[in-house]
């Protein structure tokens, strides 16, 4: 039906993929090409499900225990996906989720400080949104984020300042196209 290399290069972030449809979804992915990330609550299910899969089919499988309804799971995932596969890994995933959102109607986004630095998340903002930037001093932003352990960038540095800034002048040029910037410097 479909050619065998469909989603070859493609990553698959599938919640709920230890069973059910979310596993049916997964075996399909990982049939035509794709890597598929798997997450849910039970880790002993996910690991049996993706050594299934990748025997039935091949290909790579990886399981990330979370309960999405979690705040603090999805955020640890986040951060562990970020120290096993590294930045660049995580821009392509958070990219590839972030386009598809865009494109609904009637609903409010707030994105990643990072998520900005993709050109086809820029051009799918101005193609379908209307963007808010919360601006924010550098001192204020360290101040909010110095016990924060969900931006994967400052964990574990003991120069937050230095990596803040450099982050905030690369991005800054994209921050400042939005449609309304609202100072939001008050505590």
């Amino acid at each position: 039906m479909f050619k065998e290399d469909l989603l070859k290069g493609k990553r698959i972030l599938v919640t709920g993929g230890g069973s059910g449809l979310g596993k049916e979804m997964s075996r399909y992915f990982l049939k035509y090409g794709a890597e598929v990330l798997i997450c849910g609550r039970r880790v002993g299910v996910l690991e049996e499900t993706a050594k299934e899969l990748m025997d039935e089919q091949g290909g790579t499988v990886k399981c990330y225990g979370l309960d999405i309804r979690g705040a603090q799971d999805v955020d640890n995932t986040i951060n562990e996906i970020f120290e096993e596969e590294g930045e660049s890994y995580f821009r392509d995933i958070e990219e590839k989720v972030c386009i598809e959102i865009l494109t609904n109607d009637n609903c409010v986004i707030s994105l990643g400080g990072g998520s900005i630095i993709s050109k086809k998340i820029r051009k799918k903002i101005k193609e379908n949104s209307y963007s808010i930037y919360l601006q924010v001093t550098l001192n204020n932003l360290l101040n909010r984020l110095k016990f924060s352990k969900k931006r994967p960038l400052l964990n574990n540095n003991s120069n937050n300042s230095e990596i803040m800034r450099k982050l905030l002048k690369d991005r800054q040029k994209y921050y400042e196209k939005a449609d309304l910037i609202i100072k939001n410097n008050s505590d």
